[in-house]
């Protein structure tokens, strides 16, 4: 304990060191105003005279020192200053200070508080003790100079030390337990705000990372196509101008619908377009399917659509929730885009199978590419796949992706029909 615990700013602690004196300063004079008034009740003691008062003065002034050097100065403990200011108690009974030893005790009050209201530990606990029997040993000398000593006033001098430093000890703890019971509480607000903080934040990150798949399908999806299509343009210039001409304008609608999707989900990461973003965007659902398969067929692919269990038309129409379905969409939509940049050329199948009504299974199946792809960024175990899964996931859905064994690729998404979805 190096320092005063309370209170914490030096302006308090010397307003408490000046109160200290003020207060023990009052009491000596007002013992000497009761002597001059009624001498009966000093019990036999001489009233105080100038150099009674005179004593009194410097033994008050010595002990609020001694609590300055530790709560204003920082030069010593307070357990130190507190003895210092019990151990003044019987000098200055013995210097004749007679009835006016009680003003002495009002330091030994304010330090017993400060060095109680950190904690009684074991250095503490010993401190006061030696109080209570410094206090109990000025009691003595002030009886063995007035009245003299009997078996009462030793037992009187020794409960009043007890008392005085119980008062100050008790009273100390209890304003310590209060003290650390409002830093708890503090510490327990910061605590839960911090969660909360974290929370936050990493909710936003899945966000984020929500919003960089979107991105990720959206983009793959579109200049999939547009790759495709590009490719074919270098060979039909020359060749085919009409048929050239009808590539550029399929390039023109997906790179248009490709900023269009792309202008939608950057709205909803702006405050201002969230609301429009919302009312202009509906999730994909099974029914957007065909169109997928219509748009890679634009682009010169072969994708064959097989649905099973219900009619092709019909597929919107399914009892499946939003999630389930944007999940279904999104996982034929990226095994498209993962087949067009890996085996281009190869010929795609697509299954639709609800004849279940325990699960609807959505499988894509990509032949083998004619020659070998370059695997690079985004390729068959990169993000797209991971996207694909952590979809499933939210849906309880499964999901099975791997090459088969004619050496093509296929993506196997079983989405459970019974159970409800997680919002």
């Amino acid at each position: 304990m190096t320092g005063p615990p309370y209170p914490v700013s030096v302006a308090g602690a010397r307003l408490l060191v000046a109160a200290t004196w003020v207060v023990a300063l009052v009491v000596l004079l007002a013992v000497a105003v009761l002597a001059s008034i009624a001498p009966t009740e000093l019990d036999g003691e001489a009233p105080p005279d100038s150099w009674s008062l005179a004593v009194g003065v410097v033994s008050i002034t010595v002990q609020t020192t001694a609590l300055a050097r530790a709560y204003v100065w920082r030069r010593t403990t307070v357990v130190v200053a507190f003895v210092w200011a019990c151990a003044i108690v019987p000098v200055a009974a013995g210097a004749g200070v007679g009835a006016a030893t009680g003003a002495t005790t009002v330091a030994v009050l304010v330090a017993g508080f400060v060095v109680a209201v950190d904690g009684l530990g074991p250095q503490v606990l010993a401190a006061l003790v030696v109080g209570a029997a410094l206090l109990a040993l000025g009691e003595v000398v002030r009886a063995a100079r007035g009245e003299g000593l009997t078996g009462s006033t030793l037992g009187i001098a020794v409960l009043q030390g007890l008392s005085t430093v119980a008062l100050a000890a008790i009273v100390g703890a209890v304003v310590g337990a209060r003290r650390e019971a409002a830093l708890a509480r503090a510490d327990q607000v910061r605590a839960v705000a911090s969660e909360r903080a974290a929370l936050a934040e990493a909710t936003v990150a899945r966000q984020r990372t929500a919003m960089a798949r979107e991105l990720h399908d959206i983009a793959a999806h579109h200049l999939s196509g547009i790759a495709v299509m590009t490719a074919a343009l270098d060979r039909q210039i020359d060749t085919d101008p009409e048929g050239a001409k009808v590539a550029v304008r399929q390039v023109r609608q997906q790179s248009t619908a490709m900023l269009k999707d792309l202008r939608h989900l950057v709205a909803l990461l702006r405050e201002d377009d969230a609301d429009a973003a919302r009312r202009d965007v509906s999730p994909e659902t099974l029914g957007g399917v065909r169109l997928l398969i219509e748009q890679a067929r634009r682009t010169g692919r072969v994708v064959e659509l097989r649905v099973a269990g219900v009619q092709a038309d019909a597929l919107e129409e399914l009892e499946l929730g939003p999630l389930a379905q944007l999940a279904a969409y999104r996982t034929v939509q990226e095994a498209l885009a993962n087949a067009a940049r890996h085996a281009p050329g190869a010929a795609c199948e697509v299954v639709v199978d609800a004849s279940d009504p325990a699960a609807l299974v959505v499988a894509v199946h990509s032949e083998p590419p004619s020659a070998p792809q370059p695997r690079g960024p985004g390729d068959r175990d990169g993000f797209g796949l991971i996207g694909m899964r952590e979809r499933a996931e939210l849906v309880d859905a499964d999901l099975a992706a791997g090459p088969t064994p004619d050496g093509g690729f296929a993506v196997t998404l079983t989405v459970p029909r019974s159970t409800e979805e997680a919002p």
